[in-house]
């Protein structure tokens, strides 16, 4: 299911979310561990897990952009800076022993990359479901072409509304 995107006071907001069978313990530990991080988003690194602390992103040619937590709740909400933008994961306990993960972008402005970033966190969402069942996952590639041309669409309705 794609990501449910709608206006804002500030711009956009960008929902997605997942229902997984695994604990909400198991499944912070993909969000803020970097060995299990660097699984389903090996360009990000948590350097300093607390609020004002840092996570940083590797831009692959030898410097990084640092982004700052905004907001720290252990098991609860991890939030933090993206770009002119922000991103936020919110974990909720299930009755029966899984969780419901809430990702959040809230994008100030809709730009050409906006699609490539939506089917970027998409295909992030689905690697990481697949690696806490213990799956395999699809080509990432087709994943996310299959999913940008989706995101392409639904951002172009947004910008004609």
């Amino acid at each position: 299911m794609l990501a449910a995107i709608k206006p804002s006071e500030d711009g956009y907001e960008a929902r997605f979310e997942r229902r997984l069978k695994h604990p909400v313990e198991k499944v912070w530990s993909f969000l803020t561990e970097n060995d299990k991080l660097k699984r389903w988003f090996s360009e990000l690194q948590v350097d300093d897990l607390r609020e004002g602390g840092v996570i940083k992103f590797d831009m692959q040619d030898g410097t990084f952009e640092e982004m700052r937590i905004l907001e720290l709740r252990p098991h609860s909400v991890l939030e933090y800076t993206w770009g002119d933008d922000q991103v936020r994961f919110e974990l909720y306990p299930e009755p029966d022993g899984g969780s419901r993960l809430v990702l959040i972008e809230k994008i100030r402005r809709l730009t050409d990359h906006s699609p490539k970033d939506l089917a970027g966190w998409h295909v992030c969402l689905d690697v990481v479901e697949a690696l806490l069942d213990d799956r395999t996952f699809e080509s990432r590639e087709q994943a996310w072409e299959r999913r940008y041309k989706e995101y392409e669409r639904a951002v172009a309705r947004l910008r004609n509304e």
